[in-house]
């Protein structure tokens, strides 16, 4: 066996290797979780080349190069302050949600004029406006990594597929009957899933347009939803105070967790899918695994409803966002343990978002800022100033070098 070349990857911070055995070429990813500007490499590289029998001494000054690169990569994020380079006056209503493509040179934007529009990051000028949605347009994203189709959901009871080259409508997926709050890709981009306020999900399949099964078992509003990594679990969460996760393949609820009191605000998965957070309207976030659908942790910090979580992209972090008008941000990874809270907001938080590095979180809030924070700390990097209404979307692009903020003001803000 032999290694033909590494592989690095920046967020969230991995080495891999491609290498031949027996004929057949092979990759070996290992993630770095831990991994950091403090790191030291050497060491690193020594341990790495203790357990793998594929890194020989001729090899090692690469792979100690490549760490290096990633630590040099991983500073640039701590230490990047963004200036407002952008004004789209992107819509004639207010919008709704924003997304970038994987390379952050494009970015959606939907509204309640009932299009979605595509920009060019680097100029502001507008490359598609797609229109046919009867109704206003609140969720979109990219199928990431390849950002060659658009989905779109819309409170028109549709979802859309769309050509990002040329904005043609590929498909319509109908059967709801009631608005669609969320649309997501699977990882392989075969199927979509739809979350709706008719207390369903739906699996559709991205390639012919069919519905492929309906989702069934919560009593309220399905107003979240993320497929694992591998596309065969699908997790929903609903305004009847529960979450489920489904498999995709049979159609089945696997499991019901329950714990919270009030409306699920958000959920997500974290990195390896190892741990599933919750967010409510009853001032508390959770921490579940989702082998026991246990409740392994119970975030009870703010004064007010939690409007949403996130992961940082290694999974070890949590970060909340409450109409209290503050976010918090708590270390997951073993013991739970309040790292920060995040003051200076004068009005609530409804969205949170780490930088791929997970050294800054951005918040967004309806006191018409958006800001920039250390996430070691808490203290505030940046007031991101300038918008007339409420900041209600913010994010980053994969390199972490972008962000765009949305608000009700009918304009998206792009940093850089």
């Amino acid at each position: 066996m032999r290694i033909n070349k590494f592989l690095l990857r920046y967020f969230p911070p991995g080495v891999g290797w491609e290498y031949t055995k027996h004929g057949r070429s092979k990759i070996k990813m290992n993630d770095l979780i831990n991994f950091s500007d403090k790191t030291n490499v050497l060491q690193l590289v020594e341990l790495i080349a203790k357990h793998e029998p594929l890194i020989t001494e001729k090899i090692v000054q690469q792979l100690i190069d490549l760490l290096l690169k990633l630590q040099k990569k991983l500073k640039e994020s701590v230490d990047h302050r963004f200036q407002k380079c952008l004004v789209l006056k992107a819509h004639l209503l207010p919008l709704t949600n924003v997304a970038f493509d994987r390379e952050g040179k494009k970015c959606l934007t939907g509204s309640y004029d009932r299009t979605c529009k595509m920009w060019d990051v680097e100029t502001g000028k507008g490359l598609l406006n797609l229109e046919g949605h009867k109704n206003i347009v609140y969720a979109v994203s990219f199928n990431n990594p390849h950002s060659d189709k658009i989905l779109t959901g819309s409170f028109d009871k549709t979802a859309r597929l769309w050509s990002s080259v040329t904005g043609e409508c590929l498909h319509t997926y109908w059967g709801h009957t009631a608005e669609v709050v969320c649309a997501q890709f699977s990882p392989l981009n075969t199927t979509i899933a739809t979350a709706s306020m008719d207390c369903t999900a739906r699996l559709h399949n991205t390639l012919t347009g069919q519905e492929v099964s309906v989702l069934e078992g919560h009593t309220g509003e399905v107003i979240a939803l993320q497929f694992n990594n591998d596309g065969r679990q699908l997790l929903t969460g609903s305004f009847d105070n529960s979450l489920k996760l489904w498999d995709a393949r049979t159609e089945k609820c696997i499991g019901t967790m329950l714990g919270h009191s009030e409306e699920i605000s958000s959920c997500q998965y974290n990195f390896d899918c190892s741990l599933i957070a919750s967010s409510s309207m009853d001032k508390t976030a959770k921490v579940w695994d989702p082998r026991s659908m246990s409740c392994i942790a119970s975030i009870s910090g703010h004064d007010d409803e939690v409007l949403e979580i996130a992961f940082d992209s290694a999974g070890r972090r949590l970060a909340t966002a409450s109409s209290d008008a503050t976010a918090q941000i708590w270390e997951v990874n073993g013991n739970l343990i309040k790292l920060a809270t995040m003051e200076g907001h004068t009005k609530e938080v409804s969205k949170v978002c780490f930088n791929p590095a997970g050294s800054q979180l951005l918040t967004a809030s309806a006191d018409h800022t958006a800001r920039l924070w250390d996430s070691e700390t808490g203290k505030c990097l940046q007031i991101l100033e300038g918008h007339k209404d409420d900041v209600f979307s913010c994010a980053f692009n994969y390199k972490g070098d972008v962000i765009v903020t949305a608000s009700k003001d009918n304009t998206c803000h792009i940093w850089k």
